[in-house]
């Protein structure tokens, strides 16, 4: 009898380790793809995954769906630790029904999602869903929403990741857009409300999948995707690498790693900026010497190119970067910049993660398309993000600082704690050569040479205010430093903000320009 028992739970084990089949694993493998189970193995540390609900099946019996039942219901859900930490994740099986979400199959995600929350524990998603099981009507609907709901309760409190590995269109694609990270791979994945059918009856627009919604596409094009790998394994392995640098809730402090203080200038930024305040240079330069050694992880590369965003130790500890770019666009503030700046300090803010802000900004984009686009609200949004964070905020102004731009970009005024400035700074309401042509307009108009005149009035203005040494002489900055001393400058900084506490005021939520 005992053994009658085991051989009938190892063959129930059996079959839903098969999901849909050896013939549909093979046909998964065909197109680059790895199966559901294959995933979380390279995810998850050895011999650590616990599945849930392995046996759990469908109870539609409509369209004699009562005659196709597979254990799982199309999507793999359990815990485990990746990198030693306790996660929980769910993987959507695209062998069974396509991946398709059904009322049990949401139920799982729900289950694993709630036991993350209850637990303090990061959620990860493997998604790769044909949609809605359509069989099964609202039911399944219902089931999306009851998985919205629960992103959205869980934000804020956990981390939460979506590596999108496959198909996932029309609702679906409401859930990946709630959590904090979606991870895309190329070629084999897409994400899009309507498919190109759709989009070429209702536009008359001829595109593809992969031109619609594609890792590329969102990567650089809509900002959907915040980071695009080239495989599942990659795609899982910069999940793996992002964890590092995020605790596991919002009750715990940004992640500490052992460090062995040595010299800690940097030479190379003295010799860093170019001679003419005008000429470009890479911001990541400065954030590389500025970071322990190899330690930056870069979020959205290739979107908004003109602020950067990402990740980096300092002195063992996990901090969030947000830097002007001057090699695009002369790191100019725009819709896309303001956006993708905002929504980083909010994540940093809610899970504890100190905030570096590195600066050198002409100001913000002029021209109709942006003001068309709203870059008054859209630029409140980065001004608002940085007010409301209470984490430790430091600023380092490297060069630029003009007008509105500089008080948006963590700025004293909005509640910065320590705010630095390289002797290169300039920081005033613009640049010297548009002020001086302003505020000097008659006298150039005027005089013999209005061509030296302008270049005269333009250097007294300069000398006047573009120079950090006004705004240090009021409070504004902190100190004024060499560059070389940027390091260990902000690494004792940082030190000392190490029991910040800020008091709130008791409120429902602020009101974010959204």
């Amino acid at each position: 009898m005992r053994n009658h028992h085991l051989s009938r739970l190892h063959e129930l084990n059996g079959s839903s380790l098969l999901g849909g089949g050896q013939e549909r694993i093979e046909s998964q493998h065909k197109k680059g793809k790895l199966t559901a189970r294959e995933r979380i193995a390279l995810l998850m540390d050895d011999d650590s995954f616990e599945e849930i609900d392995a046996l759990v099946t469908h109870r539609n019996s409509d369209f004699e769906m009562q005659d196709s039942i597979f254990y799982g219901d199309g999507v793999v859900t359990g815990y485990g630790k990746v990198n030693h930490r306790m996660i929980y994740v769910f993987a959507q099986d695209f062998t069974v029904f396509g991946g398709s979400l059904s009322e049990t199959n949401a139920r799982k995600i729900c289950k694993i999602m709630d036991m993350a929350l209850q637990n303090k524990c990061p959620i990860i998603g493997l998604n790769d869903s044909g949609g809605a099981r359509i069989q099964e009507g609202v039911d399944s609907l219902a089931g999306y929403a009851d998985v919205f709901y629960r992103n959205t309760i869980a934000s804020g409190i956990i981390p939460q990741f979506s590596l999108i590995m496959g198909p996932c269109a029309g609702g679906a694609v409401y859930s990946p857009a709630i959590t904090d990270f979606i991870i895309m791979v190329d070629k084999t994945s897409y994400m899009f409300v309507t498919g190109p059918n759709v989009v070429k009856t209702v536009t008359n627009e001829q595109v593809t999948s992969e031109e619609l919604g594609g890792a590329q596409t969102h990567a650089a094009k809509s900002g959907i995707c915040h980071l695009a790998a080239i495989h599942d394994a990659d795609a899982i392995q910069e999940v793996k690498n992002l964890l590092k640098y995020i605790p596991s809730s919002h009750l715990e402090s940004s992640p500490e790693y052992p460090y062995f203080p040595s010299d800690e200038s940097r030479i190379k930024l003295n010799q860093l900026l170019p001679v003419s305040s005008q000429s470009p240079y890479d911001i990541k330069d400065v954030i590389h010497q500025i970071v322990d050694d190899g330690s930056f992880f870069e979020t959205h590369e290739l979107f908004a190119q003109n602020i950067v965003t990402g990740f980096g130790l300092l002195a063992g500890k996990s901090i969030g970067i947000v830097a002007n770019q001057p090699n695009v666009l002369a790191g100019v503030l725009d819709v896309h910049a303001s956006v993708k700046g905002a929504r980083f300090v909010r994540f940093c803010d809610s899970f504890n993660i100190p905030i570096l802000v590195l600066v050198d900004v002409p100001g913000f984009l002029p021209g109709t398309d942006q003001e068309w686009n709203g870059i008054i609200s859209q630029g409140a949004k980065l001004l608002y993000a940085f007010c409301e964070a209470t984490v430790p905020r430091m600023t380092v102004i490297t060069r630029k600082a003009y007008g509105g731009a500089y008080d948006v970009m963590n700025s004293k005024h909005i509640g910065a704690d320590y705010n630095f400035a390289w002797p290169s700074a300039e920081i005033a309401v613009m640049g010297a050569k548009g002020a001086s042509e302003i505020i000097f307009k008659k006298e150039i108009e005027s005089a013999l040479d209005p061509v030296s005149k302008a270049a005269e009035m333009e250097q007294a203005y300069a000398e006047t205010y573009a120079h950090p040494y006004r705004a240090a002489s009021r409070g504004y900055i902190d100190e004024v430093i060499e560059p070389k001393d940027t390091r260990i400058k902000l690494i004792k900084a940082l030190a000392s903000l190490k029991n910040k506490s800020v008091p709130t005021f008791s409120k429902k939520h602020g009101n974010i320009p959204l």
